[in-house]
């Protein structure tokens, strides 16, 4: 039986995103395959440093050369360059000289985790515990009692350094945040879901033996401190020089009885770093310059020098168009970007504070967002109609399916990217990532086929 005239109306007029498991089910594997490598990028990359640093082993094993500023670069040059260890811009050499625009590709690579205080150190009823700060939005609650993973960096005085993963070998210790017990916390669930655990008591739990010496007043915190010094050169000064953190010990693993998810620590946003990567080191000849750039400091507002509110992609760019003779401010009028950043997938059991018909879904492909902000799009980039114009262009050209979402009723609350700041550099700019359930949780999931499609997406941006 043919078409009526009403379904060949609607099939013509209306817009329904595609499931691609239903519609493109010979795309699964490919998923699957996909997500293999996602899945070791998760777990060698749990924090910044170590993010750039593995991605500059990609990049490095692709081709791509340090950027040197001087240099007359040519179609297909493969560049980057490294910002105090916490940012990479990665570069693709177009087709189209430098003033005709970039291709920007930015996504974050820092994600909510529990800082230690720059002294904290202490000891506390024969016990000894870390102090610690909370970095990002986190649901406090959920990081007690669940294994923890001491990463970062710590500086000694004669500038060498160590760097700490302490809870991710087989065999090495690993830390946790204790509660109480339900039998003794009546006055505990009496509080608010937001105060179950206050940020005074997310007390990292070290040890339980003292050092073997009678006379020492605090024996307990000595004894972690020996330990530190014994395996790794530390004093307690060296806390004040150090940036350590807590994330969890728990590896990138498949979810779901038929595999199709990926649960881990910070896919919010290293998912769209990792599609982002991959589809930058698959570049060979752009029509035009492609730059791929992770940064740093989105979870709290992109602030510092490695966040996107400073002007180290900016400087860079500068770099880039002093080399090619061109001028900064036409390289950037004409430029047009992707803030790859993930967006709340439509949680059934939390139906409430979505609207579903602007809600995004697992399975439907990456999420276009046309604008963050919160309430009324305030501190919201809010892309134009051109721009949203070219990026669905770009999709619907490669065949890539894909969705429009927000984050959340309009009065729930909302969140922010950094699209706002290359917006600010008088770049058109758009929000485009992966749909993500439980985000900003210890243990965050994502749809393979959502990862896959979004890589597929960065293709077509970085089109040849």
């Amino acid at each position: 039986m043919g078409k009526t005239e009403g379904q060949k109306l609607e099939e013509k007029l209306c817009f329904k995103p595609q499931h691609i498991a239903k519609e493109r089910p010979e795309d699964l594997q490919k998923a699957m395959d996909f997500a293999e490598g996602y899945k070791t990028f998760l777990d060698r990359s749990k924090i910044e440093r170590e993010c750039v640093k593995y991605s500059e082993e990609l990049a490095k094993k692709a081709g791509y050369k340090e950027f040197a500023r001087g240099v007359k670069y040519k179609t297909g040059d493969k560049l980057y360059f490294i910002n105090r260890g916490k940012n990479i811009f990665l570069v693709t050499m177009g087709k189209k000289p430098l003033d005709q625009g970039i291709h920007f590709n930015i996504a974050h690579i820092d994600s909510p985790r529990i800082d230690l205080k720059p002294n904290p150190l202490y000891e506390q009823e024969e016990l000894s515990y870390f102090k610690t700060h909370y970095y990002g939005g986190i649901k406090k609650y959920q990081w007690s009692t669940i294994p923890l993973a001491l990463h970062g960096r710590v500086m000694f005085r004669d500038g060498k350094h160590v760097d700490f993963d302490l809870g991710e070998k087989e065999g090495d210790p690993i830390l946790v945040i204790t509660d109480l017990l339900p039998h003794l916390s009546k006055k505990q669930d009496d509080r608010k879901l937001s105060d179950g655990i206050r940020g005074e008591e997310l007390n990292i739990l070290l040890g339980s033996t003292p050092v073997d010496d009678k006379e020492v007043k605090e024996a307990f915190k000595l004894k972690i401190l020996s330990i530190l010094h014994e395996q790794y050169g530390m004093v307690e000064q060296d806390f004040m020089r150090a940036e350590l953190t807590l994330v969890p010990a728990q590896k990138a693993c498949d979810v779901g009885l038929d595999r199709s998810m990926v649960g881990a620590y910070g896919q919010d946003d290293k998912v769209c770093a990792y599609t982002a990567l991959m589809a930058e080191l698959e570049c060979k000849t752009p029509e035009f310059t492609s730059l791929t750039a992770l940064v740093d400091k989105e979870e709290i507002g992109s602030t510092g020098n490695t966040g996107m509110q400073s002007d180290a992609l900016l400087h860079f760019v500068e770099d880039l168009a002093e080399c090619e003779g061109e001028r900064v401010r036409d390289i950037l009028r004409n430029s047009i970007c992707l803030s790859s950043d993930v967006n709340a997938a439509y949680d059934p059991t939390w139906a409430d504070v979505y609207e579903k018909q602007n809600s995004c879904f697992f399975n439907h492909g990456p999420v276009l967002t046309k604008y963050t902000g919160s309430r009324g799009k305030g501190y919201s980039n809010d892309a134009s109609a051109e721009t949203m114009q070219k990026v669905i262009g770009y999709m619907e050209d490669a065949k890539v399916c894909w969705q429009v979402g927000e984050l959340g009723k309009v009065d729930e609350g909302g969140g922010g990217t950094i699209a706002m700041y290359m917006g600010n550099m008088n770049v058109d700019t758009v929000d485009l990532g992966v749909a993500v359930l439980s985000m900003h949780a210890p243990f965050e999931l994502t749809a393979k086929l959502d990862v896959y499609y979004t890589y597929k997406a960065f293709l077509a941006f970085n089109r040849e």
